[in-house]
């Protein structure tokens, strides 16, 4: 009974906490609906006198071309850094080989270098190769820097698969794209999950890589957002509707996939 009583006590912090994170959720969808004459600091606590669409269809007319951007960086560069990731982790994980004891770490120190160290190297790199402003040069760079975190989660999974099946794919004379694709792709997908949604996350959100490596026609919707500001005058309703509208694709992502999510994580895809 004194358990049970202990484990309710639990949830008075996890609701504050959720009710902390939810409070800016609020701010943007109550400040959205209201009319320009209705927002300021002194009343953003006050809910509004009607529900003004008008913000979202304007907020949307502005960033509609961006938000299309954002898909199509967000799609090829989950897809392939999950890829390169899963390939990555089969061969550290179970074909070992002179080196890969080193390679790894080497691969793993990617993910603690800052955004902010490589940003010059990393444009004169992609003005030599011709891909500055456009977003094929923004989807190879998150496909880089995704790649020690998917490298990570599956290599860490696949260690956890029995070695016997490897040693029978080679008995039966499977190579190594063989055995990958007939016995380790099939039993990962636990992990693409996890690294699907972790990817199409940062990516989406990515703000500084984008406002550096792209030009204004090739803007994703988090660096549009940022310009919906005016000079002098911000319609803060309009802005708000629009953060709404850029935040829509991630929470739908979590709300319908999340539990897939947590699946993986408890299936061994970040453990090891």
């Amino acid at each position: 009974m004194n358990m049970s009583r202990g484990r309710y006590w639990l949830y008075i912090p996890l609701f504050l906490m959720t009710l902390f994170y939810l409070v800016p959720m609020f701010i943007m969808l109550n400040t959205s609906f209201k009319s320009f004459s209705e927002v300021s600091l002194q009343t953003m606590w006050n809910l509004p006198s009607g529900l003004h669409f008008d913000n979202f269809k304007e907020a949307y007319t502005k960033l509609a071309p961006h938000l299309w951007n954002s898909i199509k960086l967000v799609i090829p560069a989950s897809l392939i850094s999950a890829m390169l990731g899963s390939i990555n982790g089969f061969v550290l994980a179970k074909w070992k080989f002179r080196g890969s004891d080193v390679i790894f770490p080497l691969i793993l120190f990617g993910m603690f270098i800052p955004y902010q160290s490589v940003l010059i190297p990393l444009v004169q790199f992609m003005r030599s190769i011709d891909l500055y402003g456009g977003l094929p040069g923004l989807i190879l760079t998150h496909v880089i820097y995704g790649l020690p975190i998917t490298t990570l989660t599956f290599r860490n999974y696949y260690a956890g698969v029995p070695t016997e099946l490897i040693e029978a794919a080679r008995i039966d004379g499977a190579g190594l794209l063989r055995t990958y694709w007939d016995i380790l792709l099939p039993l990962s997908i636990p992990s693409f999950v996890v690294v699907l949604i972790w990817q199409f996350t940062a990516a989406w959100n990515d703000f500084l890589f984008a406002v550096v490596l792209t030009s204004p026609e090739n803007w994703p919707i988090t660096v549009a957002l940022n310009n919906m500001a005016g000079s002098q005058i911000i319609a803060w309703n309009v802005q708000m509707a629009g953060a709404f509208l850029a935040a829509v694709p991630t929470l739908l992502v979590y709300l319908f996939l999340g539990r897939y999510f947590l699946r993986g994580l408890l299936a061994g895809a970040l453990k090891g």
